[in-house]
């Protein structure tokens, strides 16, 4: 299986997690998921997302000047964002819980485990 497959459901939360830490635009946002560890991501993933996110008001984009270049829109996140982010860790901690318990009924003694 490919971690893109898995990575749906989560990446919006990752994305959010970085987001709640400071006031980014999309290709930094890039930069540091693959700082991460999610070495594959692309402006074709991220920047779509984004706009998922500005639309469900999750996160809020402000157009601001660059001295490097053109301006650049940077994203922050709003108090509807924050709520999603505090259970989107809450769900991921139980997900992760059960994906785990799973795993050592599993492996103990075989398939009639469960």
């Amino acid at each position: 299986m490919k971690e893109t497959q898995l990575l749906k459901g989560v990446l919006d939360g990752c994305v959010l997690q970085i987001i709640s830490k400071k006031e980014i635009y999309g290709y930094e946002l890039i930069q540091d998921l693959r700082e991460s560890g999610f070495d594959t991501m692309t402006g074709g993933t991220v920047y779509p997302l984004l706009q998922k996110l500005e639309k469900k008001e999750l996160i809020k984009g402000q157009l601001k000047t660059s001295l490097d270049g053109p301006d650049r829109k940077y994203f922050s996140l709003t108090p509807k964002g924050e709520q999603y982010l505090e259970a989107f860790w809450k769900q991921w901690q139980d997900l992760t819980i059960k994906v785990g318990r799973l795993n050592e009924m599993t492996n103990k003694g075989g398939k009639n485990d469960i």
